[in-house]
């Protein structure tokens, strides 16, 4: 992102916000792999190619049984695979699976949700992404779904805090113009870190009254104004370059209307 906003004429800061982390317990995954090997499940939805690549490794490594990357590739290919749009594809070719359903952008639980339904298949596994989503369950239930949700990684805090704690401070001492924003955790971590330093109150009014707010994507959207945080930027595809390229379009009308 830090060269797409150079390009764009911008001074970028980059304050990483998150880690993927993949969790110390493997029994959730292993027990998932056993579950497709026995024909538990006919549909599996794939949310993130970091999930898959973590639980590939996993396999993988285990000493237990030399077998379990076999058997995951040989159950995943028993299964309907749906894939959270193109990212999980080049985990599952690596592991000789096809992705019979590629959800399109902007790639949302909800699109998920909707490739289901046109299925028959009604067994669902659900790799999660970096925290649960019991909204998603929630609607695939609805439609007669039994979901069976496993977890391989988790998101965290980075181990660096210094740079996210240096954009809340300059987000407090309002020298930030824009903030582009991605996934809802950076939010979250984002006030944590201020509420650590005493300026959540700060970083929150510079967000509101100061500073153009460019979300990626709908999901990232809902998580601003449930914060009380309107969106100011949104672009056509939900993609780092077209944020980047709104952002750069759209922040100077953006300011003037909002610090006046």
């Amino acid at each position: 992102m830090e060269s797409l906003i150079l390009r764009a004429g911008g001074e970028p800061f980059v304050a990483p916000s998150v880690q993927e982390r993949a969790l110390d317990d493997h029994r959730e995954a292993f027990h998932f792999v056993d579950r497709l090997e026995a024909g538990d499940f006919d549909l599996v939805v794939c949310m993130t190619a970091a999930g898959l690549s973590f639980l590939r490794d996993l396999a993988a490594a285990d000493a237990t049984d030399g077998s379990t990357l076999t058997r995951l590739s040989e159950g995943l290919r028993k299964t309907f695979i749906v894939s959270r749009g193109p990212k999980p594809v080049p985990i599952l070719r690596e592991l000789g699976v096809k992705a019979h359903t590629v959800v399109p952008e902007p790639n949302t639980w909800m699109e998920v949700v909707e490739a289901v339904a046109a299925r028959p298949e009604r067994r669902v596994a659900v790799q999660e992404y970096g925290r649960p989503n019991p909204d998603m369950t929630v609607a695939l239930e609805a439609l007669g779904a039994t979901v069976s949700p496993f977890a391989i990684y988790r998101w965290d805090l980075p181990a660096d805090l210094e740079p996210l704690r240096e954009a809340a401070r300059r987000l407090a001492a309002r020298e930030i113009d824009v903030v582009l924003f991605t996934s809802s955790i950076q939010l979250d971590h984002l006030f944590l870190v201020a509420c650590e330093l005493g300026i959540e109150a700060e970083v929150r009014n510079s967000l509101a009254r100061y500073a153009a707010l460019a979300s990626v994507g709908p999901i990232m959207s809902a998580s601003l104004e449930a914060a009380g945080l309107p969106v100011d930027i949104i672009p056509v595809h939900p993609k780092m370059a077209g944020l980047v390229k709104a952002a750069a379009e759209q922040v100077a009308s953006v300011l003037t209307r909002k610090r006046l």
